[in-house]
């Protein structure tokens, strides 16, 4: 498989953000970008497999869809398996581990499909099968035909790979990455965030205001594949040093917190552009300058413990920022609709929800407000 060969790739997101990936790899620029339940499907080669584990903010996981045949029973899918180009694509010293899923297929058994996959690429290809591998090949058979994927990403895309401490409930950076551009973040106004945690809304922002790419700290299951180059990828991964006004500002009562988001922004390269203090959400005030954005994650759901207490918390938020935040837009997301609107906020119609922790959650919205 040379990289000017172009096939289906699949951008993983969260269930709710489809959209809104579609948007994004549209604005990159990748073909014929369609939004599917779970994702949204590209076209393309080799090189923009990596560009998108590189580039785009919103994707979980970007799998290749290397190829499909049809199989209607258990021998024909070890004849065909057989045949298939394993090795333009896995290398004999790199292990993989093999996931079948099976669904309205006369071949009805997974574990039994698992295994002659497994006895097809080691026996006709020598490639070495483990449980514990980093390389995950993902096998679907639906209505008896099997697509054969290969998870290029390795890691969880939101992992950057520049963000040691985490707090007690973060929010990913691809579903913080998708918030702020539902929220019409440009990357010039500024972005305060007065319940920033371990800083992801805010290193996020400063990001995207400087143009750097969410993946360039980190290394990919790609990386090990047959289809790659070192030197093509090396040519696309930016890094240096970054020039940003100052626009960012983060608070949390919890010291610990700041002192997380502060080590954390500085690993990403954007310390110098976030301001971090130490105090309530009912003490933030507006930075000197022109209105912006405030995005804000506050506790919600079962993580965090008695709903009840959190109703006046909300209520402080939200007179706060209407006394103080006149011309602001406010951006908060929470599973709990009661709790949102315990904050007094003049709020927009809800879009879809979005999973995430095992539970729905919701970009809440104002406009300017007044």
């Amino acid at each position: 498989m040379d990289n000017s060969q172009t096939f289906e790739i699949f951008l993983v997101c969260a269930p709710g953000l489809e959209a809104v990936l579609c948007e994004e790899a549209q604005e990159k620029g990748f073909a014929d970008a369609v939004a599917v339940p779970g994702g949204v499907t590209v076209q393309g080669g080799w090189p923009e497999v990596w560009r998108a584990n590189l580039e785009l903010r919103g994707a979980a996981r970007v799998l290749v869809r290397l190829g499909s045949f049809m199989a209607f029973h258990l021998a024909q899918l070890d004849k065909r398996s057989r045949k298939f180009a394993w090795g333009d694509v896995l290398r004999t010293d790199v292990p993989v581990k093999v996931q079948v899923t099976s669904k309205a297929s006369k071949i009805y058994h997974a574990g039994a499909a698992t295994q002659r996959i497994v006895t097809a690429l080691t026996e006709s290809h020598g490639i070495a099968v483990s449980p514990d591998a980093a390389m995950v090949l993902k096998v679907r058979i639906h209505d008896n035909q099997v697509t054969i994927s290969i998870d290029t990403s390795g890691e969880a895309l939101h992992k950057r790979g520049h963000k040691e401490a985490v707090g007690k409930a973060p929010m990913r950076e691809n579903l913080a990455a998708m918030f702020l551009r539902q929220c019409g973040y440009d990357g010039l106004e500024p972005v305060v965030d007065p319940m920033c945690g371990s800083g992801t809304f805010l290193i996020e922002a400063a990001e995207i205001a400087a143009g750097l790419q969410p993946g360039r700290s980190r290394s990919y299951a790609f990386e090990q594949l047959a289809s790659f180059d070192q030197a093509a990828f090396d040519a696309m991964r930016r890094t240096g040093p970054v020039d940003l006004t100052p626009r960012f500002f983060g608070s949390d009562r919890d010291a610990g917190a700041i002192r997380m988001s502060t080590a954390n922004a500085a690993r990403a390269g954007v310390g110098d552009a976030i301001t971090f203090a130490c105090h309530g959400a009912g003490e933030v005030t507006p930075p000197d300058g022109p209105p912006g954005l405030v995005i804000v994650n506050p506790p919600y759901g079962g993580r965090i413990g008695n709903k009840k207490l959190l109703y006046p918390l909300y209520g402080t938020l939200g007179r706060t920022l209407l006394e103080r935040f006149k011309g602001w837009r406010v951006g908060l997301i929470t599973s709990e609709p009661p709790l949102a609107k315990a904050t007094g906020l003049p709020w927009k119609p809800l879009g879809p929800p979005v999973a995430h922790g095992g539970m729905k959650i919701w970009l809440w919205q104002t406009p300017p407000l007044r």
